[in-house]
């Protein structure tokens, strides 16, 4: 699948005049995957050119907003009691997991802060671009649930947030 740029600025352009937030192409057994973030940027997915399983691209089709909640899903493991009313911040792209904007700095977020929608949480490098990745709900941070220089999958639960009421 080789990419035409003038082809993608459509796509974008219709994604904005449509309000929508990801859109999947598929070819054969490769995949693009555009997503427009809460401010308007978006975000081609780094796995997008190279070939994926059907079971990973059908997941990847899913907007991690209609993602289940922790342990509803069919066939996962419930939930342990404490995590009941936490609220997930999920990983909106593949990419490695930093907790800091460098390796001196402190994190953005350790248990028990307090974050509100537009709070930067961490940050997810793909393809060598740094996406700052905000909250996007109010609270206070219960859990962190992955390590400094992870990698990360879309969707993958990142923070676990005791949201306000």
């Amino acid at each position: 699948m080789k990419m035409d740029i003038e082809q993608v600025r459509q796509l974008v352009e219709l994604m904005k005049e449509h309000e929508l937030t990801e859109l999947l192409i598929r070819d054969g057994d490769k995949r693009i995957i555009l997503r427009r973030g809460a401010g308007g940027q978006v975000m081609v997915n780094p796995s997008a050119m190279v070939p994926a399983p059907a079971a990973a691209i059908a997941a990847a089709a899913a907007p991690a907003a209609a993602a289940p909640a922790a342990g509803s899903a069919a066939g996962a493991p419930c939930a342990p009691a404490e995590d009941a009313g936490l609220v997930p911040i999920r990983s909106p792209m593949v990419g490695t997991f930093y907790s800091a904007p460098d390796p001196e700095s402190k994190p953005y977020v350790l248990p028990g802060s307090e974050v509100g929608p537009d709070s930067v949480v961490c940050i997810i490098e793909a393809m060598k671009v740094f996406n700052e990745i905000k909250a996007e709900v109010a609270g206070t941070v219960e859990k962190v649930l992955v390590q400094n220089a992870q990698p990360v999958e879309f969707g993958q639960p990142l923070f676990m947030v005791r949201a306000k009421k």
